[in-house]
């Protein structure tokens, strides 16, 4: 009996010690003391400090400065509205407020672009009449009113655009 009882006081004095290195080992490093003074929570983070309701933060007044859109996927978009059209059925109001809100995504991309509105002349003068004309109604009888405008104008960039291939690839 006396045999056992030495063996799990041996394993149990022998856990304890091992337990006790693991965690000085771990409390710090060899060249570190320990002290009242020092808080193991001195490299915690805090947060800013809570702002008055009256002031906004930084953070919610400014957005981040969104790049230009370049004009190849503008103009890739516009390309799409070819599989579309006012054949089919109930479709037309859709086609032809896509169409308008895709030529004016490429004025917008062409007016944005590093070489500047002088490389892309023309079809920003045909962009300018088309939307003049057009004006802010995009209601579906505006639109219907001005399609040969707005599939012309779409004609015409889409062949200008083909003799221009350094624009969109």
């Amino acid at each position: 009996m006396i045999n056992v009882r030495a063996r799990r006081t041996l394993a149990a004095s022998t856990l304890v010690v091992s337990l006790t290195a693991l965690l000085i080992s771990c409390s710090g490093g060899s060249d570190t003391a320990s002290s009242d003074t020092s808080s193991p929570s001195r490299g915690i983070r805090t947060t800013a400090p809570a702002t008055t309701a009256g002031e906004p933060s930084a953070a919610t007044t400014t957005a981040p400065a969104q790049a230009p859109e370049k004009v190849r996927d503008a103009f890739a978009g516009l390309q799409a509205t070819y599989n579309d059209g006012c054949t089919t059925p109930g479709n037309c109001e859709y086609f032809l407020g896509r169409l308008h809100d895709e030529l004016a995504r490429l004025d917008k991309a062409m007016r944005a672009d590093p070489q500047g509105p002088g490389h892309f002349k023309e079809p920003l003068a045909w962009l300018a009449k088309l939307l003049h004309e057009v004006g802010d109604d995009t209601s579906f009888d505006n639109l219907k009113k001005h399609q040969d405008q707005l599939t012309g104008t779409r004609d015409k960039i889409n062949a200008w655009m083909q003799g221009h291939p350094e624009d969109y690839r």
